[in-house]
């Protein structure tokens, strides 16, 4: 396992970390108000083996066969229309 930059969690950080009771705590960036999540190494590493080196156009082609009987399905051209229906 390759190891990046490793910084000290703050007093507040780990008593937000605390009342989390083994929950992920989530962290804002009052810059930014993006929302970080904290998780525990362990939990991170059985996360990212489980996903592994997962792309989601690595699925593109078998998800177009398994739905293409529903997506040439002659009902479909009503839900291409729908906005022309309802009106």
């Amino acid at each position: 396992m390759e190891k990046t930059m490793t910084t000290p969690l703050t007093e507040e950080q780990l008593r937000a970390m605390a009342a989390q009771a083994g929950e992920p705590a989530r962290f804002i960036d009052p810059t930014s108000n993006r929302v970080f999540v904290l998780l525990d190494e362990a939990v991170y590493e059985r996360m990212r083996e489980s996903v592994g080196g997962f792309q989601p156009e690595d699925v593109y082609a078998a998800s177009d066969r398994v739905f293409a009987a529903g997506w040439n399905d002659p009902l479909m051209d009503d839900f291409d229309r729908y906005e022309d229906i309802k009106k």
